[in-house]
């Protein structure tokens, strides 16, 4: 993929404090969730714009600093491609279970495919001179495009039912967890600009210090504690509200 530039290899501890921070929000909006909707539970607040904005925001800084670890990966074409069989796993377990509420293109799939396309580009990225313009540009078009399926232009439903990873979806499409390239692609390329900071030890110093060695330890293990968090969730759920 290109020799990678010589940079320094210092941990950022409070990269995995926030990722830390945000895995267990995510728990928690995910526990929400399934009480709500796969329990039958009303809780009015939880479907107002507030929460869903929260939810956003949490879930756009998870996908922002898995843009800055592609700094600190030596191989992103082989991290990306894990990543997203884990989401196609996912894919088929729920579909298998849960078919009207399958995940055909949730976070795992996004951050996958995202980490694939970076690391076939990742050569000429590192060519950029001026990473805080990438910010600016990937913030710009990520406002931009978080409305394409509204955009008004006519597609049929049989293009668009293989258009679903980049945002345009046919009528009848549904997923119960969906994270589309465009717009959230664009808040991952912000990430990996924000990392040339990272790595080159130019971002202040609090970055480099752990602050809580639990909630970095939490951050460093995100991926595992996704893939297992809504079973385990589900069968404590499952077992209160049916046996407790």
């Amino acid at each position: 993929m290109g020799k990678r530039l010589n940079y320094s290899k210092n941990r950022v501890w409070f990269i995995d404090e926030v990722r830390g921070i945000a895995i267990v929000l995510m728990v928690l909006y995910h526990a929400m969730f399934d009480i709500v909707f796969l329990f039958n539970v009303e809780i009015a607040a939880f479907s107002s714009e507030p929460v869903d904005l929260i939810r956003d925001f949490f879930a756009g800084l998870f996908i922002f600093i898995s843009g800055v670890s592609c700094k600190f990966s030596s191989n992103n074409l082989k991290r990306g491609l894990k990543c997203f069989a884990l989401g196609t796993g996912i894919t088929v377990i729920t579909y298998i279970f849960f078919k009207n509420q399958a995940i055909y293109f949730g976070i795992l799939h996004m951050l996958g495919l995202s980490m694939i396309l970076y690391g076939f580009f990742e050569k000429f990225i590192d060519k950029i001179k001026f990473p805080t313009l990438g910010i600016i540009i990937s913030g710009v078009l990520f406002y931009l495009s978080k409305k394409i399926w509204a955009l008004p232009f006519e597609i049929g439903d049989d293009l668009k039912k293989w258009l679903f990873a980049f945002g345009i979806v046919s009528k009848n499409f549904s997923s119960l967890d969906y994270f589309p390239l465009i717009p959230w692609g664009f808040i991952f390329l912000a990430g990996t600009f924000f990392g040339i900071f990272a790595v080159k030890n130019r971002l202040p110093s609090f970055f480099y210090k752990r602050h809580s060695k639990s909630v970095a330890f939490i951050g460093q293990n995100t991926l595992i504690i996704y893939l297992l968090h809504q079973p385990v969730i589900y069968i404590l759920l499952y077992l209160f509200f049916n046996y407790l």
